[in-house]
């Protein structure tokens, strides 16, 4: 995976961190929730909501590194909502910061429009002048060479990766640099900034549907690359908004091609996890269908269980334990479980319920 540690995208980043004491329900209420993740270089920042409404910085206001020192990255008992923005910048062709999603990503882009989605000439020189000399990219310490992968990454991260890219922009630069190689088209797809995260991250974060389809549809998309905190794109979705069936076959398609069970080097969190801690039934049950393992414990012995007990969510509780192969009788560093967990709340006592009925089936099939 090459990665580009002397430019990565302007980008401002709040995030709230979700506290251990309440659930936090995705969408809630008749309103879109958007749980984007962001890059991670090490530890978290915390912020209220009202800090984050409005406030985020713009690139005038943050250099490059400044912007990332605000990385963090999403903790299974902490995240509740985190805002990323890739700010349009130089490097991308005068007039495509407004660009709208007229046209379909898989569509042909009439004339007028293609001229607008056209890359840099800038972009185009270097992609020339990089494709050339592929083999040497991740070693090279040729100064030309690394301005290319410079210029490249900048253009390809901005026009890709901010909450507003156009699909239509995004298909017209994988177009473009289709001809030169699908080696290249593959380094391209594939560029991850300085804290680890891809065009994909970025595109499920925000919940650029249409964007993530076309980065898959490419055939050399990296769905299990993991950022600097452990994290792929596949587990980030479950913070994502699907919210139409469009965007949730995306969600599918990128569940089935990636490995959903990848946990986390920061605590230990998998996929499963985080759509538990988020309420987010529509992933788990997508998750539990591409094979997600419903025993999985966290550095600190949490199971999507247990998370589902600590939330009081009865629904999840009850559709993890509809899972064949799911152990209710796990323990956790602390040696507490399922049922211990349910039992220190007064108004768990439907999940305690449905633990025991759970743990009483076993036992009558010898389990």
């Amino acid at each position: 995976m090459e990665k580009t540690d002397e430019i990565s995208p302007s980008t401002s980043i709040k995030s709230i961190m979700k506290k251990k004491d309440y659930g936090f329900r995705a969408g809630g209420n008749g309103t879109k929730k958007n749980l984007q993740f962001v890059g991670v270089n090490g530890g978290y920042e915390t912020t209220s909501s009202e800090e984050t409404s409005g406030e985020d910085s713009s690139p005038e206001d943050l250099s490059d590194s400044e912007a990332e020192k605000k990385c963090d990255g999403p903790d299974h008992r902490h995240v509740k909502d985190a805002h990323l923005t890739c700010e349009a910048g130089q490097g991308i062709p005068e007039g495509s910061c407004c660009a709208t999603q007229e046209s379909g990503p898989g569509e042909e882009v009439p004339h007028s429009k293609a001229e607008r989605y056209k890359p840099s000439e800038e972009f185009l020189n270097a992609c020339r002048a990089l494709s050339q000399r592929l083999p040497e990219t991740g070693t090279t310490t040729d100064q030309l060479l690394r301005q290319s992968l410079n210029t490249i990454s900048q253009e390809w991260f901005r026009v890709s990766s901010r909450k507003s890219s156009s699909p239509a922009m995004v298909a017209a630069y994988l177009r473009e640099v289709q001809p030169h190689s699908p080696h290249f088209l593959q380094l391209l797809v594939n560029l991850a900034d300085r804290n680890g995260n891809t065009a994909l991250h970025y595109s499920v974060s925000h919940s650029n549907f249409s964007i993530v389809k076309l980065l898959l549809e490419t055939g050399v998309c990296n769905v299990d690359h993991q950022n600097k905190a452990g994290y792929t794109a596949v587990m980030i979705t479950p913070l994502a908004s699907a919210e139409t069936s469009e965007d949730m076959a995306v969600v599918w398609k990128l569940l089935r091609e990636g490995n959903v069970n990848i946990q986390a080097t920061q605590g230990g969190q998998t996929a499963l996890m985080l759509g538990v801690s988020h309420d987010r039934e529509d992933m788990v049950q997508a998750l539990l269908s591409c094979q997600a393992d419903v025993n999985l414990q966290d550095h600190e012995g949490s199971s999507a269980l247990m998370l589902a007990c600590h939330h009081g969510n009865v629904d999840l509780v009850r559709l993890l334990l509809a899972h064949p192969a799911c152990d209710s009788s796990l323990t956790d560093k602390a040696g507490r479980t399922a049922l211990s967990i349910a039992l220190k709340s007064p108004t768990h006592m439907e999940i305690a319920g449905l633990l025991r009925a759970h743990a009483e089936q076993g036992r009558s099939l010898g389990l």
